[in-house]
């Protein structure tokens, strides 16, 4: 179930060059990013596909926790112990639509005992 749509360039900060890239490398240009809700799990994952050619770009399971932060009104980003992944939206309202369902989604996963699905 999608509980939200938006276009953005998904990026990544390499640290070796200090500079937010493409999460593929040759990948310019914006995905469709959704925010799919499990509800029989009650998890959620970004999911970005390519709108040229389809591809997947990232499948990301959202953890509880997670730190969302809206460092422009349509640049935001968050980290894992891996990487840092940032979101380049096509609008200011795109960007807003997006983080109200982050925020939603890491509100309903912080308030979970312990993983125990709520019925």
């Amino acid at each position: 179930l999608s509980i939200c749509q938006a276009r953005a360039s998904v990026m990544v900060y390499d640290d070796t060059s200090k500079k937010w890239v493409p999460i593929k490398p040759g990948q310019q240009g914006f995905s469709r990013i959704n925010i799919y809700h499990n509800t029989a799990s009650n998890t959620f994952r970004v999911v970005g596909v390519k709108l040229q050619d389809q591809q997947v770009v990232i499948n990301y399971s959202i953890v509880k926790g997670l730190k969302y932060n809206q460092a422009t009104p349509t640049f935001h980003q968050w980290r894992d112990a891996r990487q840092v992944y940032g979101l380049n939206f096509a609008s200011k309202e795109e960007a807003t639509t997006f983080s109200n369902a982050m925020l939603f989604a890491l509100n309903i996963m912080n308030s979970q005992e312990g993983g125990a699905c709520i019925l």
